[in-house]
C-alpha cells in the first residue's frame, strides 16, 4: 500500500497542528482519520478545497489532540497531568483510537514485570466475594447479590443481578457477556444463573435445569466455559440434581447433566476448569466447604469420570495440610494444588488416586493461615504460576516452580480473589470494598 506523505493541516479547538498522512495512516481505516483518505489513501480535500494547505477544523479538545497525535507519531502514550484520563478517554473514543490508547497503556503481560497501576474503591457495603478478569482489559466484581462490572478505563457499567439472590460464582463468556450464578430462590422454577450484557445489564435470558422432563429449581456454584461455546456450572437442587450442567452459550438451553455419583462431591464444586487439550472439565470440592477434597476430570463425550483424587481417609496429623485450591496444568500433565501454609503440591494426571507431592521450598509465609486471612488462591497464565497468602501474590517460574517474585499491597487487607485477563492482573481484598489493577509496562525506549 503507497501512502502519500502530504502534509495536514488541522485547526482543533483554535490551535494550529500540522502533520502527515503517513502518521494519520497509523490510525487505520476505521479510525475518525482513516475518513478523511478515500479508497487509494489518497488524503479528502474539505470543502471541495483543491488547494495544497487545506485545513481541517475540529471543534474538540486541542490538549488531548497533541496527546494522541503524539501516539500516533511515536507509539508511546505520555499524559500531561494537567489532563485528565477521563477526558482523554473521551477524545480517543471520539477519534476512534481507543484501542491504540490501551495498546500503549501497558504491554503484553508478564508476571514478574508487573507494576501497580491503581486502587478502586468500591461504594457499596461490606466485602467483594469474587473477581474475575475480561478479555478486554475490564473486569467484575461479585458483591453480595450484585455484580459490579467496569470497562479497562476503570468506569463502571449498570450493575448486574438475578432477583438480588447472592451470587456464588461470575465469568466472561466473552468481551460483552457474562455468566452469573447466584443460590436458589425459593418458590420459583426458574434457574439460578442468567447471562447480562456487559454495556447495558440487560439480562438475556436464564438458565434452567431439567430433571426427568420437569423444569427444577436449582443453586448453581462454580463456572467454567469451553472454546465450542459451552457454560457449565456446578448445581444443586432439591431432589437429584445434584451434579454439573452443560447449557449452550448460544441459545441458553441445556445440552447436558452430570449426575454426582454416590460418595462423591460434585453439585458443591468450589471450582472448574476446562481444558482444551483432553477436552475434560476439572472439578474440584474443596476444604472448607466439605469435609474432604474431591478432585476429578470429567469426559462428558461418554459421561464417564477418567481421572479422581480425595483426600478421605487419609491419615489425619497435627501438621495436616489441606487442600485450599487447586488448577490443571495439561502441559505437565499434573494437578496443582495449594494449602494453608501456601505449600505447593501436584498431583500426577498419569495416574489415579495417586498421593500429593509438596514442596514447600518456595513458600513465602511463614507458619500457617491466620483466621483473618483469606484462603490461598492458584492461577496459571502463560507459563507463571502465581498462588496468593495473605495480602501478597507469589509468581512462580520454570519446570521445578521456583519462586520468581511476588506482589504486595497493604491496602485493603488479605486478598480474598484475584483473576489475569486482557494483560491485567485484578487482586480483590477482604476489606474495604478494594482491589487492584497490575500491569506489566512498556518496554522502554531503545
Amino acid at each position: 500500500m503507497k501512502i502519500p506523505k502530504d502534509k495536514v493541516r488541522f485547526n482543533v479547538g483554535g490551535r494550529i497542528f500540522e502533520t502527515s498522512s503517513t502518521t494519520l495512516a497509523n490510525s487505520g481505516r476505521n479510525s475518525f482519520f482513516g475518513a478523511l483518505f478515500n479508497e487509494n489513501w489518497t488524503l479528502k480535500q474539505p470543502n471541495n478545497d483543491s488547494s495544497s494547505n487545506c485545513e481541517f477544523f475540529i471543534d474538540r479538545s486541542p490538549d488531548c489532540f497533541s496527546v494522541l497525535l503524539d501516539l500516533l507519531r511515536t507509539g508511546d502514550l505520555n499524559i500531561p497531568p494537567n489532563i485528565p484520563e477521563r477526558q482523554l478517554y473521551r477524545e480517543a473514543s471520539f477519534y476512534g483510537l481507543l484501542d491504540h490508547v490501551r495498546s500503549a497503556k501497558w504491554a503484553q503481560f508478564d508476571g514478574n514485570r508487573l507494576r501497580h497501576s491503581r486502587s478502586v474503591k468500591g461504594q457499596a457495603p461490606g466485602d467483594g466475594t469474587a473477581i474475575r478478569a475480561g478479555p478486554d482489559g475490564g473486569c467484575c466484581v461479585a458483591h453480595g447479590s450484585v455484580v459490579h462490572v467496569f470497562d479497562w478505563t476503570m468506569e463502571e457499567h449498570p450493575p448486574l443481578n438475578l432477583d438480588y439472590q447472592r451470587v456464588n460464582d461470575v465469568g466472561w463468556v466473552d468481551s460483552e457477556s457474562i455468566i452469573v450464578s447466584t443460590c436458589e430462590k425459593l418458590g420459583r422454577g426458574d434457574g439460578g444463573m442468567g447471562l447480562f450484557s456487559k454495556s447495558t445489564g440487560e439480562l438475556r435470558f436464564k438458565f434452567q435445569v431439567c430433571h426427568e422432563n420437569q423444569v427444577k429449581s436449582f443453586a448453581a456454584g462454580a463456572l467454567s466455559t469451553s472454546s465450542d461455546y459451552k457454560i457449565f456450572s456446578s448445581c444443586k437442587g432439591r431432589s437429584n440434581e445434584y451434579g454439573i450442567g452443560v447449557w449452550d452459550q448460544v441459545t441458553g438451553k441445556q445440552i447436558d447433566f452430570f449426575y454426582e455419583s454416590p460418595g462423591w462431591s460434585l453439585g458443591d464444586a468450589d471450582k472448574l476448569q476446562w481444558l482444551n487439550g483432553s477436552n475434560c472439565l476439572m472439578v474440584a470440592t474443596l476444604f472448607p466447604r466439605t469435609d474432604n477434597c474431591y478432585i476429578s476430570m470429567l469426559d462428558f463425550r461418554d459421561k464417564r469420570m477418567v481421572w479422581s483424587w480425595s483426600d478421605f481417609g487419609a491419615p489425619i496429623t497435627v501438621d495436616e495440610k489441606r487442600v485450599r485450591d487447586a488448577i490443571a496444568m495439561e502441559d505437565n500433565n499434573a494437578i496443582c494444588v495449594v494449602n494453608e501454609y501456601e505449600d505447593l503440591g501436584f498431583i500426577d494426571l498419569r495416574m489415579n488416586g495417586g498421593s500429593v507431592r509438596w514442596s514447600s521450598r518456595s513458600r513465602m509465609m511463614k507458619g500457617k493461615l491466620s483466621e483473618e486471612s483469606c484462603c490461598p488462591r492458584l492461577a496459571l497464565h502463560e507459563g507463571q504460576l502465581f498462588s496468593s497468602m495473605d495480602d501478597c501474590i507469589s509468581v512462580f517460574c520454570g519446570p521445578d516452580w521456583v519462586l520468581t517474585s511476588g506482589l504486595r499491597r497493604s491496602y485493603g487487607g488479605s486478598i480474598c480473589d484475584f483473576s489475569i485477563g486482557g494483560d491485567r492482573l485484578f487482586a480483590l481484598h477482604s476489606e474495604e470494598n478494594v482491589f487492584d489493577v497490575w500491569e506489566t509496562p512498556p518496554p522502554p525506549i531503545s
